[in-house]
């Protein structure tokens, strides 16, 4: 058995009950489609102190979520572990799309990364934590593999420095650093 199986069967074993289950079945719910990180973009984007970071979250998420969802799951195609790993049961039931990489951890580390780069730690600390909880959430509901999950956090947190630094370097005005 791999380590991620073991990582997984332990997760199952010891860490699901009845007060973690719900919070991350509620994780998965609204990142299911990216809802979530769209709703922090667009919610950045109404207000006007916050519509350059809005701006680049959105074209970090368009960006993370083609190349994560609409290449990457296509061309690795991998099983869930719930169809794969003896034991292990799925708390989200059947999902019709790939393994590898984690939409959910990719959507929410390209747009929260970037509030956490372009806003102050105020903002970007609460921000990295949802992210770090959104990603745990995978493994505890048994829907990916841990590097299904750092994979997607990786490509979501590239995307985000990729364009935060095209910002800042090309559209920037020179005094802005950081958004109010």
């Amino acid at each position: 058995m791999s380590w991620e199986a073991d990582v997984l069967l332990w997760i199952q074993d010891n860490l699901r009950n009845a007060v973690l289950d719900p919070i991350c079945k509620f994780f998965g719910i609204i990142g299911e489609h990216g809802e979530f990180a769209i709703a922090v973009a667009l919610l950045l984007l109404i207000i006007p102190k916050t519509r350059r970071t809005g701006c680049v979250c959105a074209v970090s998420l368009a960006t993370t979520h083609i190349v994560s969802n609409m290449i990457i799951k296509k061309i690795v195609d991998r099983t869930r572990p719930y169809d794969v790993i003896e034991g292990l049961t799925s708390l989200s039931g059947k999902l019709d799309s790939p393994s590898f990489p984690s939409g959910h951890a990719a959507a929410t580390f390209s747009c929260l990364f970037v509030i956490t780069l372009m806003m102050p730690k105020k903002y970007g600390i609460p921000a990295v934590i949802v992210s770090i909880l959104m990603a745990y959430s995978r493994l505890h509901i048994g829907a990916h593999y841990p590097t299904d999950v750092i994979a997607g956090a990786l490509i979501g947190i590239f995307f985000a420095c990729l364009y935060t630094f095209i910002y800042k370097k090309k559209f920037a005005p020179k005094a802005l650093v950081r958004e109010p």
